[in-house]
């Protein structure tokens, strides 16, 4: 397996350098997120879907523009420490997108990016009750694992710190169908900000 991953790298590596030599640019970036979404509307259910709020996201993103300022971006982020669902089991949401990208000049050092595309919504539930024969310590998940479908449109600025270094403040809008079965609303907002470098910079 680790000759695999190893392998895959290595492979992932050069496809990128290939890019980077012709009429691309490519972005490399980590950082990190928070969500907003809005509280629950009905305050007289007693068990009402909580809000999808908080948390630290940790994210990374690939992003390739060609010459004429479009491209595409893929991204996935998700929470480093688990919540608690209604004060009673533990979950982790994980996100997934990929992106139609524009990208603008604003000045030298400064450039804009637009984007519209689809992605995936995560969540694992975590087993308290240890029924799901993890006996060894092994991570525990049940069956109310969840997945949905979502729209991203988002937008960040990067600016340009030395060379090809960046750093990045983002936003993205959620719009993530169906969400309403498990949280308050189907509309999620992921503000954070990333560092990255260009491979190949226009």
């Amino acid at each position: 397996m680790r000759k695999l991953v190893l392998l895959a790298s290595a492979c992932t590596l050069v496809v990128l350098a290939s890019l980077a030599r012709a009429q691309q640019q490519i972005d490399i970036a980590v950082g990190a997120s928070r969500l907003y979404s809005p509280k629950p509307l009905n305050s007289s259910l007693a068990f009402a879907p909580p809000p999808l709020t908080g948390g630290i996201y940790p994210q990374g993103s690939v992003q390739v523009i060609f010459s004429n300022h479009f491209g595409f971006n893929v991204a996935g982020t998700y929470r480093y420490n688990d919540d608690v669902y209604n004060g009673y089991q533990r979950f982790r949401p994980t996100f997934y997108e990929a992106n139609g990208v524009y990208a603008a000049r604003v000045t030298n050092k400064i450039r804009g990016d637009a984007m519209l595309g689809v992605g995936g919504e995560t969540v694992l539930f975590y087993n308290q009750f240890g029924s799901c024969n993890a006996i060894y310590g092994g991570t525990c998940h049940s069956n109310a694992n969840t997945n949905h479908f979502l729209i991203d449109v988002g937008g960040d600025l990067r600016y340009y710190l030395h060379g090809r270094l960046f750093v990045r403040p983002e936003v993205h809008f959620y719009h993530i169908l169906n969400n309403t079965s498990i949280f308050s609303s189907d509309n999620v907002l992921r503000f954070g900000a990333s560092i990255g470098f260009s491979l190949s910079r226009q």
